[in-house]
């Protein structure tokens, strides 16, 4: 968009079609999140159990906040700091929150993207046993600077495909790096299935018996307790997965065609995270399973991707240097997607609010997530501290920037949302705009319910739970 259709608003720049669409925005999905959290979940509640319920919750929950977000976006033309503002002026302050959220998120997403960038050049560059070694990730994000480099490169190339705008920028970006992602992702669980290891007690693991881990549904001992604790991971789970509460699907909303069917796109989007998210859980449980047992499946986080998988990976031996390369160089695709959708998600607030062009705009956001870059990788050395958060865990800076914006932020901005669409427009506003080019809305009459009465209540339980008030769960 020119600086001066940016202070016109005459024009908002489009995806050219439903694919161009469809494709960003699942590749916002897919990103850090499906990749070393959802396995870990998976396999802390029951395997098949927490797959139950994810997809259950993907198909109510999170469908019914996907096409409130989208249907929002497309109808006021908005980025998210605008679009509350447009549905309801005295509900604006809901858009500055929600806008909050991908300034908090995008330098520490940038600093992770420099952590897989670094563990990309080294199996390319190193010996795996090297990186396997322990040690090794704390041995790097220790360093003063070379973290900080890595986190900028990360960041240049992410400004780059934002500042190329939405067409040639985002979308293009999207149609090149997602069909190679999903690929990698097929490749990869397809080989995770096919591994087997014994080890030094003569014990032969293989890659199906941790796939079955993983999907049949371990119910022995579950509590009512215990059920809600696994509901409340997988809800968690959606806000990563689907990008939701965090402004990002307003914005890429605004720029869906207005005869585009709105529903049809958003249920690809659903099929799609969902099947990604489950192969993360086929790429990995199995691998980990087969070379380091149950035990290893515990991991999560970081801890996960950058020191599990390495020991797994030089468990495989000679093969394992390629798996490494082919896995981090998937594991980037799937965060450069995300960061750009993070990204996009401020310049596009940046542009709608103060009438900015997109250079300038995407000028502003990157020298903001750079100082904040900066500020994190500071934290694992001369800034470092240790405290505990609310609900328990021990934090430092990055840690804190992720328990504000996913715990506290995200679930008061879906709440906020749920109540202006379901009780103040009603959700006929949203049903209008999907209905708008003759399309069906499916699921219209769960989606009311959802919107109105379900979806707020669990969100109420969910925040309470995060901050450290609901403890009983």
């Amino acid at each position: 968009m020119s600086e001066k259709n940016a202070k016109s608003g005459d024009k908002r720049n489009s995806f050219s079609g439903s694919i161009g669409f469809v494709l960003a925005a699942a590749g916002s999905a897919v990103g850090l999140g499906n990749i070393w959290r959802f396995p870990y979940l998976a396999a802390k509640d029951g395997g098949g159990l927490f797959l139950v319920v994810y997809i259950a919750l993907a198909l109510t929950f999170g469908f019914t906040l996907l096409t409130t977000e989208v249907a929002i976006g497309r109808k006021t033309k908005q980025s998210p700091l605008t679009a509350y503002g447009k549905v309801s002026a005295k509900w604006k302050p809901l858009g500055i929150v929600a806008s909050l959220v991908p300034v908090i998120i995008m330098p520490y997403y940038c600093v992770i993207g420099g952590w897989v960038v670094k563990y990309l050049i080294a199996f390319i560059t190193e010996d795996v046993e090297t990186i396997a070694a322990d040690g090794y990730f704390t041995g790097h994000i220790t360093e003063e600077i070379s973290p900080i480099l890595l986190m900028a490169v990360f960041l240049g190339v992410v400004a780059f495909v934002v500042f190329k705008g939405v067409n040639k920028g985002i979308e293009s970006f999207s149609k090149i790096i997602m069909p190679l992602l999903l690929l990698l992702v097929i490749g990869i669980s397809i080989f995770s299935l096919t591994i087997s290891h014994s080890d030094a007690d003569g014990v032969t693991r293989n890659g199906m018996e941790g796939f079955l881990i993983y999907i049949i549904p371990d119910l022995s001992g579950i509590t009512v307790k215990e059920f809600f604790s696994v509901l409340i991971d997988a809800m968690g789970q959606l806000f990563f997965s689907l990008s939701v509460a965090m402004g990002i699907m307003i914005a890429y909303g605004s720029y869906v065609r207005d005869d585009a069917n709105l529903m049809s796109s958003i249920n690809q989007i659903e099929i799609f995270d969902t099947v990604v998210a489950f192969l993360a859980g086929v790429m990995i449980i199995p691998a980990v399973y087969t070379f380091m047992g149950r035990e290893g499946m515990a991991a999560s986080g970081p801890s996960l991707m950058f020191v599990s998988l390495p020991k797994v990976f030089s468990a495989m031996g000679g093969i394992g240097k390629f798996i490494g390369i082919m896995f981090f160089a998937m594991v980037l695709f799937a965060a450069l997607t995300s960061a750009v959708s993070v990204m996009e998600a401020v310049v596009s607030s940046l542009m709608d609010q103060f009438h900015l062009s997109r250079l300038r705009a995407a000028i502003i956001e990157t020298a903001i997530a750079l100082v904040g870059g900066v500020v994190v990788c500071l934290g694992y050395n001369k800034w470092y501290f240790d405290i505990v958060l609310p609900n328990g865990a021990n934090a430092q800076i990055l840690d804190i920037m992720d328990y504000i914006s996913n715990n506290c932020f995200m679930p008061i901005v879906a709440i906020g949302t749920c109540i202006l669409i379901g009780w103040i427009t009603k959700p006929k506003y949203i049903i209008d705009e999907v209905e708008k080019t003759g399309c069906k809305f499916g699921r219209k009459s769960l989606f009311c319910v959802m919107l109105k009465y379900i979806a707020p209540v669990l969100l109420a339980i969910l925040l309470l739970k995060s901050v450290g008030i609901l403890t009983i769960i």
